[in-house]
């Protein structure tokens, strides 16, 4: 597919949506996040390929929000073998991704090459924190879904 920003998301098999937003660099090179704030959308990182072109398409939400509600990526667990992932794009057109597995990587060993380096395919992957630590109240882990784009 061409080039065109993200919109919206949809999760059937859950109920998800969300608009969705850009998201960069912050000043010290990390990832920018979305609000916590009850209601906040899934953000798209912008040097990361459109979903539906080439390569690793990068979407990050909070699993909860800071009232301690579900986030907009709180039932990412749920997802199956072959669920769907929809993304409306600006020019219209949707990208539909199935789902092939989740994983949970440790914060400190998140396996930055194989979560956003290139691939041969369109491909998506949606990224939340994981492992809650109810001593510390950090996540040490993340959770992130591999999905491939669906083809006629």
């Amino acid at each position: 597919m061409p080039r065109s920003e993200p919109a919206s998301l949809k999760i059937p098999s859950t109920g998800t949506t969300s608009d969705i937003m850009s998201l960069g660099l912050q000043d010290d090179g990390s990832l920018e996040v979305p609000p916590g704030e009850p209601g906040s959308p899934a953000g798209w990182y912008n040097q990361s390929p459109t979903p539906g072109e080439r390569g690793p398409a990068v979407l990050l939400g909070h699993v909860n929000a800071t009232d301690a509600g579900p986030g907009v990526f709180a039932s990412l667990r749920d997802l199956g073998k072959g669920d769907t992932i929809e993304v409306t794009r600006e020019d219209g057109s949707v990208a539909t991704f199935a789902f092939q597995r989740g994983e949970a990587y440790a914060k400190d060993a998140f396996p930055t090459l194989g979560v956003y380096g290139n691939t041969d395919g369109a491909e998506l992957r949606l990224i939340t924190c994981d492992g809650y630590d109810s001593d510390t109240g950090l996540f040490d882990d993340n959770y992130v879904v591999y999905a491939t784009l669906q083809t006629d």
